[in-house]
């Protein structure tokens, strides 16, 4: 009954101050107007209802190429930076899962603790010492048995949760578990675009070589018809040294788009995970196309689809929780102990409970007042942090916001170029067939025909790169949208 009543004050404030809890919960700040921005009145696709968004299309159904989408699926599987990301979640899951276990007691048992004493007649034991002389004994002169005990014991220790100190560690826990999921996502996206980024690079280069090969095989033709020309004395030898530099020029663009290609192969082996080896791609560039299946969508759906902006959002989460952690300390806590079990000095009757038997009840309330300025500092750290996280929430959503705009505006003027760029090729495809013909006819000379070849060269170079351009641009804006992680 007594045990019960010392119970009460700890029960009354228990009721009185659980549910009290310190600090702001959280609120997503106001990001800026960004339903009209420059770009947004670009119209790359029809709007169709049937449509889906752009950012939540799986990338298996935005890429058709089964060479890429093999290349993807190995690099999901192998790549060491998304391999790192996984163990980054595994070690912010075990944060959570401790920061959920706080709430518990902690509990430790002692199996058993023997615990024996010695003294003498000088050690500083006055008590002892008088004990024996006021019952006519003489403290032993050498080593002695003071103390004997055998003790076996179940402990526990219980901080109550008075301020939401706890709640708020859980709340930081968990968004930094879940911004290392973001994380992830982010990484995947990245991986994404840069494998199919690299493979289209490849596919440009081998573009530019059969350009390059074909452009070799006119100028040695040409070599030929000039040759024939210098034994009918109809030209110098000055055409066939001209000429044959023609041809060296255009042949020493061959190993250079090579080294190239070798080196984004390597690059790709990189990607995927592995040591470089040859990698088999059977795709033109001319065969790429990326159709108007999809919608952009409109920039505010940003935040739910990019794992960086919904990353920096956690990160603001547990900035604001962390304010609520310090701001908690600053005030009084309640721990709770409790203890049972056996303890006797005589060995035979220490597994007795009724003689042997202990519990133990106990709580205290500490209240921090000087702590060096140490709680405050803290908590003024957090607040500021907590606004550094919500300003770089707001830059990244500013800077997606750029990166679609970037995107949207760049296909477009891709798109009026490349049509300029097939003028250019049919221009300059007629040109040296004119030329080849004037030159067979004696109507015009051998530099007229190396010019024309040499333009018909660069037009078809500047092509190929127009159309990888436009491939980058469209993976970018399917990025930059937060396409690519599901």
């Amino acid at each position: 009954m007594n045990f019960l009543k010392q119970l009460i004050p700890i029960g009354f404030i228990l009721l009185t101050a659980i549910g009290c809890k310190v600090g702001e919960s959280y609120v997503r700040p106001n990001i800026i107007n960004i339903e009209n921005y420059y770009g947004s009145n670009i119209q790359l696709d029809t709007t169709s209802i049937d449509q889906s968004n752009l950012a939540d299309v799986n990338w298996r159904d935005y890429f058709e190429d089964t060479t890429l989408i093999l290349l993807i699926d190995s690099a999901l599987a192998n790549n060491l930076d998304l391999l790192r990301e996984a163990k980054r979640i595994e070690i912010g899951e075990e944060a959570f899962l401790q920061s959920k276990a706080n709430f518990y007691p902690t509990l430790d048992f002692s199996p058993f603790d023997f615990n024996r004493e010695y003294f003498s007649e000088n050690f500083n034991n006055f008590g002892s010492n008088r004990a024996r002389r006021n019952h006519g004994e003489n403290p032993p002169r050498t080593l002695y048995t003071e103390r004997l005990a055998y003790s076996t014991g179940l402990f526990a220790s219980w901080e109550v949760d008075l301020w939401g100190k706890l709640r708020w560690q859980k709340e930081a826990a968990q968004a930094s578990f879940m911004q290392s999921q973001e994380f992830q996502k982010a990484v995947q996206t990245a991986i994404v675009a840069e494998v199919a980024s690299t493979y289209y690079n490849m596919l440009m280069i081998n573009s530019q070589i059969a350009v390059a090969e074909r452009n070799l095989e006119l100028g040695r033709s040409t070599l030929e018809i000039v040759k024939l020309q210098f034994q009918a004395d109809e030209t110098t030898s000055l055409a066939i040294q001209q000429t044959e530099s023609q041809i060296l020029r255009a042949e020493s663009l061959i190993p250079r788009l090579e080294r190239s290609y070798t080196m984004l192969e390597n690059r790709l082996n990189q990607l995927l995970g592995r040591y470089p080896q040859p990698i088999n791609i059977q795709q033109d560039l001319e065969d790429v196309v990326f159709d108007d299946r999809f919608v952009t969508g409109v920039p505010l759906e940003l935040i739910n689809n990019r794992p960086d902006i919904a990353a920096a959002e956690y990160q603001l989460i547990a900035s604001n929780a962390q304010v609520g952690v310090t701001h908690a300390m600053r005030y009084p806590s309640l721990v709770l102990n409790a203890g049972t079990g056996l303890n006797s000095f005589i060995f035979d009757s220490f597994l007795d409970p009724m003689g042997s038997g202990f519990a133990l009840l106990n709580g205290a309330i500490f209240q921090p007042i000087l702590q060096n300025r140490r709680l405050k500092t803290n908590y003024n750290i957090a607040v500021a942090e907590r606004q550094l996280a919500e300003l770089d929430f707001k830059d990244n959503v500013i800077l997606a916001v750029r990166e679609v705009s970037d995107a949207l505006v760049t296909i477009e003027k891709l798109r009026e170029e490349y049509s300029i760029a097939l003028q250019r090729i049919i221009v300059a495809t007629k040109g040296v067939q004119d030329a080849s013909l004037l030159f067979q006819s004696g109507f015009a000379n051998y530099l007229e025909v190396i010019n024309a070849q040499e333009d018909a060269l660069q037009s078809e170079l500047d092509l190929a790169d127009v159309k990888r351009q436009i491939i980058l641009a469209n993976i970018e804006l399917y990025r930059s949208l937060g396409g690519g992680w599901k």
